[in-house]
């Protein structure tokens, strides 16, 4: 039995060891590298050399090639079939004869992010049996090669995240093989070709941030397998076709940013697979269809920025998956919470800038998913909703600009479990203490509480909030000391209140960048703590009772200030020479002060500045026409001081090619403007386009706007915010004379001109017609002549003239700029005539014809000497008749 064991034993070991045997001389040899797929692999390494530091090949004789990485053999043959060398830094081109299209059997190529450049090489068609091929996220230029057509089995191409142009050709319709196509993120142009509907098993479609314009083809509803189309970041025109109804499988439809037109169509609502529906920023109009109540599957609604009405559909409502609701910036209207209210898995709740009412529901913390929460500007009302704040995965809250009302009290919540880090309640009509109960956010970064009714002191017991980064409080009604505290942070906001102190910092370490104290109750001498505030880059002071000098202390700021307001206080002495090295100092307001002496010349250290305003001071100083070779400054305002002599130097360069706003009204300037005066102010010769931007400056995250005061049209003006493509030239008010410069006729973005309250003389230059976007022309109080040009009439935006008091002659012109002119734009100029309907005829007199005036003016002095010599020669002859008969009976009549 014994025997037997054993005998079994050995025919079972060497059945198994005849077996191995069998079969490892039956199969192939695995990995075997073929000579000439090894050289071409190696000569591809020298073509293009990749950069060690990253991401080395390891490619080298001493080893078979089917074994290195990235490269996939077949196992049969032992021709390379796979070659996958993504995020390489090859930093190269492909060339047309480059070794890697010497693998002729290669089915599989990914050379995404390698930063490869140049062209896509026309010999990659000649790879036939490729089925992959992925070149995406490289800096490939050029156009797609028409020789890809002949890459038949081809089932998966990218290109997207390059630099390509051109068409999107019309034969990719026919790879009828492709499953995936990505040419994303490109600069290629033209329709879309319809013939992509012919790709039937398309899965992948994806077309993003390209240039193209066009419909988008019905054809494309016909393809059936599709399951992601993405066209957003377009200029795709046109309605959404009602064909994309019809694609059942379709998971995600992004059609973003583009300018679609319309109404969403309902087809939409029968794609059950949908979990994304993007058609933010576009143009569509209309109600939101109720058929969106079907997409069972949604899990991301996002129609933002179009120009959808009415209420949202009930039922939206049904909609229990969804996360993510985002209809901001449209027209929508109703009570919406009544729609929201079991759509508990909501994360993202977006409804800002629409006409939304009613109040928010009593009890929010149902939506226990949420984390986002913004339906500021739009018309909620009713209380504080309390029941919000007690969700732990909120993050971000904003209410601002709403109607809500009454105190405002957060949930009881635990300081550690709490994620909110943004509260906005700017703008409504809370009133009442800030609560203590802010205190237990220890999270929060922003809040914003400006422009309601808070009243009381800025509570100490905010000091916890040790994450605190930016605070608005302005525009409300709080009182006391500045608490020390706030030094900590970042940006601070607590204009137009009734502050009237300041607490010193609480601690040495200071991290404010921005401190905007405008508008309140401060008083005394300018606080010397703000010199301590060495990271501080905008300081607003403006408009509170300070006194007392300019502290020097502030040249420590130099360093870092951007931006500094100190106008509208009672400072005096002179401005500080204390900008040698403020080299960011883009604005600079001390004006509606009571300084004296110089602008300081430091100024010219100054290279980013932007603004200077010093209007309504004391200072005495010549024109400072060394600032025209700073290369950015825009607004200068020298108004009502007591700057004096000429403005042009001979000698001395006029510069100010970046000017736009120049006021320099009320000072004591004298002297002549040559012809050229203008001639390099740049920046007001250039037509820019009218975007309703205004002028500001973006830092530390936040907007500042540009602002002065000014005369517009007769009438003293605040502009709290500049427009960009505004400009201004006032001059009024001084002893200016000579001719006006023919050169002011080349600033075609010229908006107000006022020269009034001058002496200049000469005629008005006819060149002014060539200012086509001036809005406001005054030349009155001069000593012009000559007549008024009749081609200022063609002047569309002239609204504003103003003639008066000079010695101007000859008829108004009939243009109706000028008709809608008030009289006294006319008055005190003698010989001016043809105001009747102008200023009614019982305020002109009789008018007389020109030529008639010309004329009599030729004659007048003619006549009068006619006159005398008649009168003259009888007279004499009348005298000596007279004198010889008085002689000749004097005797006779007194004897």
């Amino acid at each position: 039995m014994m025997a037997r064991s054993h005998c079994y034993c050995f025919s079972c070991i060497v059945t198994i060891c005849f077996s191995y045997i069998i079969l490892t001389l039956a199969s192939p040899t695995l990995h075997f590298c073929r000579h000439d797929q090894r050289d071409a692999l190696l000569k591809l390494k020298d073509e293009i050399p990749v950069d060690e530091r990253y991401y080395p090949i390891q490619w080298n004789k001493s080893s078979d090639c089917c074994s290195w990485e990235g490269v996939t053999c077949d196992d049969n043959s032992g021709q390379v079939i796979s070659l996958d060398l993504h995020n390489r830094f090859l930093s190269s081109s492909l060339k047309t004869n480059s070794s890697l299209f010497r693998l002729q059997y290669l089915r599989y190529l990914d050379l995404r992010n390698c930063s490869l450049q140049g062209e896509i090489p026309s010999s990659l068609g000649n790879l036939s049996r490729l089925t992959h091929v992925d070149l995406g996220d490289n800096r490939l230029v050029g156009e797609i090669p028409a020789s890809i057509r002949n890459l038949n089995s081809l089932r998966y191409l990218d290109f997207w995240g390059n630099t390509l142009i051109g068409e999107i050709p019309a034969w990719i319709g026919s790879l009828c093989h492709l499953r995936y196509l990505s040419l994303g993120a490109n600069g290629l142009t033209g329709e879309i070709p319809s013939s992509l509907g012919n790709l039937s098993r398309l899965t992948f479609l994806a077309l993003f941030s390209n240039k193209l314009v066009g419909e988008i083809p019905a054809s494309i509803g016909s393809l059936s397998h599709v399951e992601y189309l993405v066209l957003t970041g377009n200029e795709l025109t046109g309605e959404i076709p009602s064909s994309l109804g019809n694609l059942s499988r379709l998971i995600e439809l992004e059609l973003s940013q583009n300018k679609l037109v319309g109404e969403i169509p309902a087809s939409i609502g029968s794609q059950s697979h949908l979990t994304e529906l993007n058609l933010e920023y576009n143009d569509l109009k209309g109600k939101i269809p109720s058929s969106l109540g079907n997409l069972s599957r949604l899990l991301n609604l996002r129609l933002s920025a179009n120009h959808l009405v009415g209420e949202v559909p009930s039922p939206v409502g049904n909609l229990h998956k969804l996360r993510v609701m985002s209809l901001e910036n449209n027209s929508l209207s109703g009570d919406i919470f009544n729609i929201l209210a079991n759509l508990t898995k909501l994360s993202d709740i977006s409804l800002y800038s629409n006409n939304f009412t009613s109040t928010l529901p009593c009890d929010m913390s149902g939506f226990h998913n949420l984390e986002q929460f913004d339906v500021s500007e739009n018309s909620f009302l009713g209380p504080f909703p309390k029941s919000l704040f007690s969700i732990p995965s909120l993050h971000h809250v904003d209410l601002g600009e709403n109607q809500f009302t009454g105190p405002i009290e957060f949930a009881n919540t635990s300081s550690s479990s709490s994620n909110l880090n943004y509260i906005n309640l700017h703008s409504n009509k809370f009133h009442g203490p800030i609560p203590e109960s802010i205190s237990n956010f220890l999270n929060l970064i922003v809040l914003l509480l400006s422009h309601n009714n808070f009243s009381g002191n800025i509570p100490r017991y905010m000091s916890k909030l040790v994450s605190l980064d930016y605070l608005s409080v302005s525009n409300n009604m709080l009182e006391g000391e500045v608490p020390g505290f706030l030094w900590k942070l970042a940006i601070v906001w607590l204009s137009h209140n009734s502050f009237s102190s300041f607490e010193n910092p609480s601690s040495q370490e200071t991290s404010i960048r921005e401190l905007h104290l405008n508008s309140n109750s401060f008083q005394g001498p300018f606080p010397l703590c703000i010199c301590k505030l060495k990271r501080l880059r905008i300081l607003d002071l403006s408009n509170n009772l300070f006194s007392g000098s300019i502290p020097p202390c502030l040249r420590i700021l130099s360093v870092s200030i951007f931006e500094l307001n100190l106008g509208s206080n009672s400072f005096t002495g002179t401005l500080p020479d204390i900008f040698t090295d403020a080299i960011d100092l883009s604005s600079l307001d001390v004006s509606g002060n009571q300084l004296e002496g110089h602008l300081p010349r430091s100024l010219i250290n100054c290279k980013s500045l932007e603004v200077v305003n010093v209007e309504s001071n004391r200072i005495k100083d010549k024109f400072p026409s060394w600032l025209g070779s700073l290369p950015s400054l825009r607004v200068l305002i020298l108004r009502s001081n007591k700057f004096y002599g000429p403005l042009y130097h001979p000698r001395v360069s006029i510069g100010f090619q970046s000017l736009r706003v120049i006021d320099i009204s009320a000072n004591d300037f004298t002297g002549t403007l040559p012809p050229h005066y203008f001639s390099s102010w740049r920046e007001m010769t250039r037509l820019t386009e009218d975007n309703g931007d205004y002028m500001l400056q973006f830092a530390n995250g936040t907007i500042s706007y540009r602002s002065m005061e000014m005369v517009n049209k007769g009438v003293d003006l605040w502009f709290e915010r500049i427009r960009q493509d505004f400009t201004a030239i006032d001059f009024s008010g001084n002893r200016i004379s000579g001719k006006i410069p023919e050169s002011i006729g080349f600033l075609k973005e010229l908006r107000l001109l006022n020269l009034a309250d001058n002496t200049f003389t000469g005629n008005i230059p006819r060149i002014l017609a060539n200012l086509k976007e001036l809005e406001t022309l005054d030349l009155s109080r001069n000593n012009l002549s000559g007549q008024i040009p009749k081609d200022l009439g063609n002047l569309s935006f002239l609204s504003y003239m103003n003639f008066s008091h000079n010695l101007l002659h000859g008829p108004v012109p009939r243009g109706t700029q000028f008709q809608r002119q008030n009289c006294s734009s006319f008055l005190d100029n003698p010989r001016l005539y043809g105001l009747e309907d102008i200023c009614g005829k019982r305020h002109v007199s009789n008018p007389t014809p020109q030529q008639t005036e010309d004329v009599s003016e030729l004659e007048e002095p003619m006549f009068n000497w006619i006159a005398a010599a008649v009168a003259y020669v009888p007279g004499v002859f009348c005298g000596l008749v007279i004198g010889h008969i008085f002689t000749s009976h004097y005797y006779e009549w007194f004897h």
